[in-house]
């Protein structure tokens, strides 16, 4: 089985998420990834619990499939030499340490390149290779502007319910290192590629940092409304919320239609979504009226049938769940009987790896030494699915 990245060696020296993630999306897609830690502890997201898998944490098992783990103290010179051989022989390198740090040791880009220029060398700091500023998702989403149009209106500033931050970056990591792979392909040079959390997060801002672009006015927080579309947002049914997307004025007009108030559709302050936008408390209250009558699971399943995007506000399970019935397949099964939400991407004709479980701490550290001390070059396969050693 060949896969589409089979071949490729990636030094991962990252930890916590953004990085992790990166590289095990790597790994998902093929490569072979040597996630280096320290020795004891290893990544700081090996404690970051409950809740607790067999081996680890959820939140490091959640991260780390498919990788060695090779446990080496930077600080003693055989292991810092071991590190340095392994940035010798990687296609890609992948850290998030302090640049200086990483200098110290002499695995910096000048330093890595210099004896392998082919490499593609990503580093990803919090924000951006001038401040030595400590990188925390929630930090980042503070300052960063996505908790003032994140909760009610009235309320306090929210933060994601994920580390959306440190995901966003980890895409765009993976995106920097397989663009600089396919220049590399092309040209043969290497390339020094740099995100951080704080680009990521503006970049990631979209329309809202658009409309402060436009208006020199920094927009604020809307609880589940959406600040240019309307009605887009969740509404009260008779017995909870039911989440309604209008994108243009056929859906509203189907809404209207199966809500048995289809005036609405013609009344001059709804008949386009500028009007609604404009009048959109009026709205929601005709909208709420009407939705009173049933329940949200049954106005679900009438709405959709009308061809209304709407849908039933649902916990993780229900998604997982709701996936499961569309053929989606989420989840996979690791020989270490762990379960894992999949790859996301399906692949027509070239296949993904079939992961191994997330490492022990070191747990290939003998037989990677031994391989780092070979001259002979052999090529380092994937773990074997499972976790088993090399």
């Amino acid at each position: 089985m060949t896969t589409v990245l089979d071949g490729l060696l990636v030094a991962d020296f990252s930890r916590v998420l953004a990085g992790p993630l990166a590289t095990m999306t790597l790994a998902d897609l093929g490569a072979t990834v040597v996630k280096v830690e320290r020795p004891g502890s290893g990544d700081d997201t090996r404690s970051w619990g409950p809740p607790w898998t067999a081996g680890s944490s959820a939140y490091f098992d959640g991260l780390n499939r498919g990788k060695y783990s090779l446990a080496l103290d930077l600080a003693l010179d055989d292991d810092r030499a071991a590190a340095r051989e392994l940035a010798a022989r990687a296609d890609v390198l992948v850290h998030n340490l302090r640049p200086a740090g990483m200098r110290g040791f002499g695995l910096d880009y000048e330093s890595v390149a210099e004896t392998n220029p082919a490499i593609v060398y990503c580093t990803v700091t919090g924000f951006g290779p001038g401040t030595d500023l400590p990188g925390y998702d929630f930090l980042v989403q503070a300052v960063g502007g996505l908790m003032s149009i994140t909760g009610d209106p009235g309320g306090e500033p929210a933060k994601a319910g994920v580390a959306l931050v440190d995901v966003l970056t980890a895409k765009d990591a993976t995106i920097a290192v397989l663009a600089a792979l396919h220049r590399r392909s092309r040209t043969g040079q290497g390339d020094h590629v740099q995100v951080n959390l704080l680009s990521s997060l503006l970049g990631s801002l979209v329309n809202q940092a658009s409309a402060y672009l436009t208006t020199g006015v920094p927009p604020g927080r809307m609880g589940n409304r959406h600040p240019s579309i309307a009605p887009y947002e969740t509404l009260r049914c008779a017995d909870g919320p039911i989440a309604v997307a209008c994108g243009n004025d056929r859906q509203f007009a189907r809404l209207c239609a199966e809500l048995g108030v289809p005036a609405l559709a013609g009344d001059e302050r709804f008949t386009d979504n500028p009007s609604r936008v404009t009048h959109r408390d009026a709205l929601v209250a005709e909208l709420e009226s009407a939705l009173a009558k049933d329940t949200a699971a049954n106005w679900e399943q009438r709405l959709t049938t009308a061809g209304v995007p709407a849908g039933l506000v649902g916990d993780i399970g229900d998604a997982i769940g709701r996936a499961g019935a569309y053929g989606l397949k989420p989840l996979i099964t690791l020989l270490s009987g762990s379960t894992q939400i999949r790859h996301p991407i399906t692949w027509t004709r070239a296949p993904l790896a079939e992961p191994a479980s997330p490492p022990g701490l070191g747990e290939h550290s003998a037989a990677l030494r031994a391989w780092l001390a070979d001259p002979s070059g052999t090529p380092l396969p994937p773990p074997a699915p499972g976790g088993r050693p090399v």
